[in-house]
């Protein structure tokens, strides 16, 4: 009884301090004052939630437009999986194959079924599908972006919630990860709804998008989850809360989860089991989807314990929580995934808003470290709060940010759109020549295959991808199969050691079409197609970065105007059978 009312009365005073801040906002307008928790003595403007929502829907809208596929697992263990529900066609990897069964036809269903109620519909061209659900992921994503944003600003400041605003508004890696049709990143959403909820002290909330993000979407997202669990378990004894709601969340997801990959694979299936026994992994390109943010992320421990010892504060903890406690989920992810041999970019998307949040608060620290020396050195008026003689740093620290993560993103869309541009050409081609639709066209890549977008960008079903044989020598995806239990169809050409299939390959004199990229090597299997004027007709060029012949910083930003002078470009190029 004593540990129930101790719980009991740690909510109730919490909920009492939220319901007094909360009192102090202001809900009209596009912009609100309030005090921030440091007592400032006039008050400070902030983006309100729909302002924020707005800004942050705009920049999602422009990733889902502009923004290119960076991981070919998108393509061929998501984009291709969900063609296949919504048109019957499409590549299957050895991560579908019944014998492995990793990946969740749940997850795609979540994605496809709003797309096949849009084919249904409109019958629209499967590009514009394809757009169309990018612009879905968009939209959830700026949801739970507000969500975070409104509770950065009530646990952590006013303050620091706007300059976090601002660097999930440019991160590039935001942008990358925002619309990305993959699990890692709707596991970022549900990990800014459950720190959310849990800052707000809606527990409930904060277990189930945990468990969402992990069971539904990738399950070391779990990890994520452990500093909630510890201030249910360990501080306020919230036992029955926890074991009732990761009981209830389990039967809501994992039940029916269950039920559906079992029916696709034609036998029992727990894909996030499957997954964790196969894979165990991180990496991300820091510095360059974070510039400064990520350095400044980094520091967040060592200022707070500047801040503790050289601040005089009253202020020691967040709203709710101890800083450490608050902080604790990116410390534990990178603690344990750092240092993992297998690492990639899309492995750190969980944690990419609290990496915004950490270089905020890092900044907000710097401010008042700044503020306490110069306070040491002069005479300061007595009242005068650290904002009102450190926000050139923010400004300073705000303008380059921004400036980076723009020239960031636009470096990535001028340097790798190519494939999805060249893609476009070919979606266009039966109306420009008016080829007809029944007619059944192979479309050939060979060495660029992982650059493929996905078969979305296919006119029709009557159009399909080929691989040709170059001198890559790993294991391709394959056609899914036209019978009615394709999913459940174990096929030996499939293994998990990457072992080459040479069934897989298309016979290069059936094919209609062709995509390659010429970066001026050349050898047996990979001819310089371009040369084969005799055969292959140039239909239209994209210029694509030559990585290895381009100093090193100008292929990692854009600068108008000077960029070009510093890169070189390889042509991407759709060519046509020369029949003339």
């Amino acid at each position: 009884m004593a540990k129930a009312s101790t719980s009991l009365r740690l909510r109730q005073n919490a909920t009492k301090v939220r319901k007094d801040v909360r009192k102090k906002e202001t809900k009209k307008g596009s912009k609100q004052q309030i005090k921030t928790q440091e007592n400032h003595p006039s008050p400070l403007l902030f983006p309100a939630g729909d302002t924020a929502f707005k800004a942050i829907l705009s920049a999602r809208f422009c990733a889902a437009i502009w923004s290119h596929i960076t991981d070919c697992d998108e393509t061929f263990n998501y984009w291709e999986p969900m063609h296949f529900l919504v048109f019957g066609k499409g590549l299957q990897t050895w991560e579908y194959s019944p014998e492995f069964a990793l990946r969740s036809y749940t997850y795609i269903l979540f994605h496809a079924v709003p797309a096949v109620i849009y084919h249904k519909l409109f019958q629209p061209n499967p590009l514009l599908i394809f757009y169309f659900t990018r612009c879905l992921l968009g939209l959830l994503a700026a949801f739970f972006e507000v969500y975070f944003y409104k509770a950065v600003c009530r646990e952590f400041g006013i303050h620091i919630g706007r300059v976090c605003l601002v660097f999930l508004l440019f991160a590039p890696g935001v942008f990358i990860s925002s619309t990305a049709f993959l699990p890692s990143s709707f596991a970022m959403y549900m990990f800014m709804g459950a720190c959310s909820a849990w800052w707000g002290q809606k527990y409930n909330l904060a277990v189930f998008f945990t468990a969402l993000g992990s069971l539904l979407g990738w399950p070391f997202a779990a990890l994520l989850g452990v500093p909630i669990a510890y201030d249910m378990l360990v501080r306020l004894k919230l036992y029955k809360d926890f074991i009732l709601w990761a009981g209830i969340s389990a039967c809501a997801i994992l039940v029916p989860m269950i039920a559906i990959d079992s029916m696709y694979y034609g036998r029992l299936v727990i894909a996030p089991l499957n997954i964790v026994k196969t894979v165990f992994f991180l990496y991300c390109e820091w510095v360059l989807n974070f510039n400064f943010i990520w350095i400044l992320s980094l520091l967040t421990p060592i200022l707070i314990v500047l801040y503790y010892f050289f601040v005089p504060s009253k202020q020691k903890s967040t709203l709710t929580l101890p800083y450490w406690l608050s902080l604790s989920p990116i410390l534990l992810w990178m603690v344990v995934f750092l240092f993992q041999p297998h690492k990639e970019e899309r492995f750190l998307f969980p944690i990419y808003p609290m990496i915004c949040l950490c270089g905020a608060i890092s900044l907000d620290i710097l401010q008042k470290l700044t503020f306490r020396i110069w306070s040491l050195l002069k005479t300061v008026p007595q009242g005068t709060h650290y904002l009102d003689k450190t926000m050139f740093i923010i400004y300073i620290t705000l303008i380059i940010t921004s400036v980076l993560g723009i020239s960031r993103i636009f470096a990535l869309y001028r340097y790798y759109h190519a494939p999805l541009d060249l893609l476009m050409e070919v979606n266009k081609y039966p109306l420009d020549f008016k080829v007809s639709e029944k007619s059944n066209i192979n479309v050939c890549i060979g060495k660029d295959w992982y650059r493929f977008p996905n078969s979305f960008f296919l006119p029709n079903t009557n159009w399909d991808i080929r691989f040709i044989k170059s001198e890559f020598n790993g294991m391709l995806p394959t056609p899914y199969s036209s019978l009615e239990n394709a999913t459940s169809i174990v096929n030996d050409y499939f293994n998990d050691k990457n072992l080459e299939n040479p069934n897989v390959y298309f016979d290069i004199d059936k094919c209609h079409f062709l995509l390659d990229l010429d970066l001026g090597r050349q050898t047996t299997l990979e001819p310089n197609y371009a040369n084969l004027t005799d055969r292959w007709k140039i239909i239209s060029t994209y210029s694509f970065l030559n990585a290895e012949n381009s100093n090193q910083f100008f292929r990692a930003f854009y600068i108008p105007f000077v960029s070009d002078k510093y890169v070189n470009y390889g042509n991407f190029s759709l060519y046509k059978l020369n029949i003339e």
